[in-house]
C-alpha cells in the first residue's frame, strides 16, 4: 500500500479536500491538495494566478506540480476541478495510480459555492447579484464539458448526502479490493 497514488477529482466544493486527508490517513499515506501546492510554489493565491497570469499559465504550472508530486511514493492527491481535463494530465494520473471521482449534484454544489469568494470561476456569481438558477446553470455547464473526464475515473462515489465518514469508508473498502485484485494478479 505504501507505493499507491490515489486522485481525487470532482467538481470544486465536491468533497476533496476534506476527505483526501482522512483517506490519506486511513492508508498511511500522504496527502497534498494541488492548489494548496500551487499555490506554495507561487507564494500567491489561486485567484490571483488566474487574475495575474491566466488559466493557460495556471494549467501549465498545475501540470508541473502534478508531476513533481507524482514522483512520491504512497500519496492522496486532491485535484483541482478542471485538473482532469487536460489529457497529459489524465495520462499522467492513469499510468501512475487510481483516480476517484466525487460525484455532486449542481444544487448540492451550488449551496456549498454560493458565498466562496476564492473560486476564480464562480467569484463574479458569488459578488454578483445573481439568481440561484443563472448559478446553477454555470455550474451544469461546467459539469456537463468535464463529465467525460470525470466519468475516466476508476471509482465514482457520490458524496451529495453521504456523511463524510462512511463516504472515505465506502472508498478504501473499494479501494482495498482494487489493490488487493492487483497484488493477485
Amino acid at each position: 500500500m505504501k507505493e499507491i497514488k490515489i486522485f481525487l477529482t470532482g467538481f470544486m466544493t465536491s468533497g476533496k479536500s476534506t476527505i483526501g486527508p482522512i483517506l490519506a490517513n486511513v492508508f498511511g499515506l500522504n496527502f497534498y491538495d494541488l492548489d494548496k501546492e500551487i499555490e506554495k510554489e507561487e507564494n500567491c493565491t489561486i485567484v490571483e494566478i488566474f487574475d495575474k497570469k491566466g488559466e493557460t499559465y495556471f494549467r501549465q504550472l498545475e501540470y508541473q506540480v502534478l508531476k513533481k508530486l507524482i514522483e512520491e511514493k504512497g500519496v492522496v492527491i486532491s485535484l483541482g476541478g478542471g485538473t482532469i481535463t487536460s489529457k497529459v494530465n489524465l495520462d499522467l494520473m492513469k499510468q501512475n495510480g487510481k483516480i476517484i471521482y466525487l460525484k455532486a449534484s449542481p444544487k448540492n454544489l451550488y449551496k456549498r459555492l454560493k458565498n466562496k469568494i476564492d473560486r476564480p470561476l464562480f467569484r463574479d456569481l458569488v459578488l454578483g447579484e445573481n439568481k440561484e438558477e443563472d448559478f446553477i446553470n454555470k455550474i451544469q455547464d461546467l459539469l456537463d464539458k468535464r463529465k467525460n473526464y470525470y466519468e475516466k475515473a476508476d471509482l465514482i462515489i457520490n458524496t451529495d448526502y453521504t456523511p463524510i465518514g462512511i463516504t472515505v469508508d465506502r472508498i478504501a473498502k473499494k479501494l482495498t479490493g482494487i489493490f488487493n485484485e492487483k497484488n493477485s494478479d
